[in-house]
C-alpha cells in the first residue's frame, strides 16, 4: 500500500511485490479500473493469480484512496493514461517486456492508450467489457440518452445508499448474485467518488470523438489481445466487444481472441473470479509463447463461449 505524488494526484496504489520482493522478477499485471469505482473489487483475481504474477492496482483519480485535493487534473483519457504511466515508469516496467495490461469497462480506453504508449513494454492486453459501436442516428441517440442519465445518477446518487434502489444498481452491474462485501464495495465507491471526476469520466468515455479514437487505437495494438465481456450485461451493450474482436481480427497485426461469458454481466471478474482468472491465464501464457515463438502446450480456439 503506498502512494506516489505526481503535478494531477497523489495516487494510491498496491503493489503485491511490496510483501514479496521476488515477485519484481515475476511478468507484471496492471489493472485498471472501470467508472467510479476503486480498485478494490480486482482483490478475489489477484488473489488467484499472485502466486506467479506480480498485481498492480491503484486508484484512480477521483475514486478510492487517491487523492485530488486542491489539483486540477486532466480528466479526460489521456489524463487518465498519464497518471497510470507515471506508475508505470515509477516502477520501471516500461524497461523490459513484461506487462500485461487489463482494462475493465471505461478502464479499457485508457488502457488502449497505455498499450500504445507502452508498446514496447506490452506483453499482452486485456479489453474487458469495453467494446466499439457503428455510428449510427440509432447509437448517436442512445449515447446522447446514455449521457442524460449519468448526469441525473450523478446529481441523485445517494439514493443507491437504500433499498430497492441498491438492489437494482447492483443487479444492472452483476447480472449473477456477488457478495454483500463487493455489493458494499460498488455502492461506496459509486457514491463518495469525487463527483466532477465521476461526471467527467462518464461524458468522455460516450464522446464521440473519443469512441473514435479509441476504436483507431485499439487495433493498433501491437501484442496479442484477449477481448472478454460478460453477454448479459445489462450496464454496455456486449456486441460492442464482438465488434471489437471482429474488427481486430480482420485488421489488427498481432492475434485476437474473445472469450463470452454468456450468463455473465458486467463484473466477471466478481461473478465468476475462477473460470475469469482461468481465462486470463491462458491469454498471458499465450502472450509469452507468442514473443518467445514457441508453441503452448494446447492450441486456444480464437472465440470460446463459457455457459
Amino acid at each position: 500500500m503506498s502512494y506516489l505524488t505526481t503535478s494531477r494526484c497523489r495516487l494510491y496504489y498496491e503493489d503485491t511485490a511490496e510483501q514479496d520482493p521476488s515477485q519484481k522478477e515475476k511478468p507484471a499485471i496492471l489493472f485498471v479500473n472501470g467508472w467510479a469505482i476503486s480498485s478494490r473489487y480486482w482483490k478475489p483475481t489477484i488473489e488467484l493469480l499472485k502466486s506467479e504474477y506480480r498485481c498492480i492496482t491503484y486508484d484512480q483519480s477521483g475514486t478510492g484512496k487517491t487523492s485530488i485535493d486542491g489539483l486540477h487534473p486532466d480528466l479526460t483519457i489521456a489524463g487518465f493514461a498519464n497518471e497510470a504511466g507515471a506508475l508505470i515508469e515509477h516502477m520501471g516496467l516500461d524497461k523490459s517486456r513484461k506487462l500485461h495490461i487489463v482494462g475493465h469497462s471505461m478502464g479499457g480506453m485508457v488502457a488502449t492508450e497505455l498499450c500504445l504508449r507502452y508498446k514496447d513494454a506490452l506483453l499482452s492486453s486485456t479489453i474487458l467489457a469495453c467494446g466499439i459501436f457503428e455510428e449510427t442516428p440509432f447509437t448517436s441517440l442512445g449515447l446522447m440518452f446514455l449521457g442524460g442519465l449519468i448526469d441525473v445518477s450523478m446529481s441523485f446518487r445517494n439514493i443507491f445508499q437504500v433499498e430497492p434502489l441498491r438492489s437494482l444498481f447492483i443487479k444492472r452491474a452483476a447480472t449473477e448474485p456477488i457478495s454483500k462485501e463487493y455489493s458494499d464495495i460498488i455502492i461506496e465507491d459509486f457514491t463518495t467518488s469525487d463527483k466532477a471526476a465521476t461526471n467527467a469520466v462518464g461524458h468522455f468515455s460516450i464522446d464521440p470523438v473519443a469512441l473514435r479514437t479509441y476504436t483507431r487505437s485499439v487495433i493498433e495494438i501491437a501484442s496479442p489481445v484477449l477481448c472478454c465481456v460478460g453477454m448479459a450485461d445489462h450496464t454496455i451493450p456486449p456486441e460492442g466487444t464482438v465488434t471489437l474482436f471482429e474488427k481486430r481480427k480482420a485488421s489488427a497485426s498481432s492475434p485476437t481472441r474473445l472469450v463470452q461469458f454468456m450468463h455473465l454481466g458486467h463484473l466477471p471478474m466478481l461473478e465468476d473470479t475462477a473460470r475469469f482468472v482461468e481465462e486470463l491465464k491462458k491469454h498471458f501464457e499465450f502472450a509469452q509463447h507468442f514473443y518467445k515463438k514457441t508453441q503452448p502446450s494446447e492450441s486456444l480456439a480464437e472465440r470460446v463461449q463459457i455457459p
